[in-house]
Parts: structure tokens; sequence; C-alpha cells
């Protein structure tokens, strides 16, 4: 199922590295300021719409449940979630200012330290991959709007 999902979310792959590294320069080598910039590439709302979005399609083209049309939305959290994580650390470690590292970025007004910024990160991928299922739940629902293979 997994080989699947990795499949099916090659797309998203390939949005999530864009929208990575549009994240990473415009909190390093371009001086936008985060308060400025960070909707501009959100990797958030990237996951929660891509969930919506393949959940609808994936009920008509590959007849999926809504458990898995779920699953695979939370799949796609996970991965997005494990770059925040992977990203929040190197800014930390390399010690780089960046769109990961900044206080708002963690729910806070002042800078935190790496332990607590790795427990911050930590919960945002429990809560954003419940969100993200709950997503592909949705967007499986709206599936069934769309016309069947037979045309109706």
């Amino acid at each position: 199922m997994l080989q699947q999902y990795a499949r099916v979310a090659r797309p998203f792959f390939v949005m999530l590295a864009i929208v990575t590294v549009g994240r990473w320069l415009m909190g390093t080598v371009f001086p936008v300021p985060y308060e400025r910039g960070t909707h501009v590439f959100s990797l958030v709302t990237l996951t929660i719409m891509a969930s919506l979005f393949s959940a609808v399609y994936t009920r008509r083209w590959l007849d999926w449940r809504i458990a898995r049309a779920a699953g695979f939305g939370m799949f796609l959290a996970l991965t997005a979630q494990a770059v925040i994580l992977i990203s929040t650390a190197a800014s930390y470690l390399l010690q780089v200012p960046s769109y990961f590292s900044h206080p708002v970025a963690l729910n806070r007004t002042e800078a935190v330290g790496f332990a607590t910024a790795m427990g911050i990160r930590a919960g945002g991928l429990v809560v954003n991959t419940l969100l993200s299922g709950i997503s592909g739940a949705l967007g499986w629902a709206l599936g069934g709007l769309l016309p069947g293979r037979d045309g109706r």
C-alpha cells in the first residue's frame, strides 16, 4: 500500500520540494520578513490542499474507500512533517536563521532552543497528520460528485 501511496504522491513530492526550497530561500537568501512571506510557501497549506484534492480523484480513478483516502492524506502529512522536522533541525544545527526556526513558525514570540523547537514540531506532526487525514476523508466524500467511469 505504501508503494501505491508513493506512486500516486509523485506530483505532491515535486510540489513539496518546490515549496521547501522556496521557503528556505525566502528565509535565508532573500530578505523577505517572515510575516510577509510565510504564506507564499506554506508546507502545511500545501499538504492540506493536496490531501483534499487528491482524495477526490482517488475515489473515482482508483476506487479507494474512505479509509484509504484518509490514510493517503496522512501519508502526505507525514512526509511533509518529516521535511519540516529535518529543515528545522538543519536550521538549528547549522545556525542558519530561516523560516523553519522563526519564533512565529514555532508559535512563540521569542526564540526557543533546539529541544523545545523539536518538541513543538513533534506536536505539529501529530496534529497536521490528523488534519490531513480528515482532509483526505472530506476529499473522498467530495469525490462522489465526480462522474463515474461511464460518464454519469
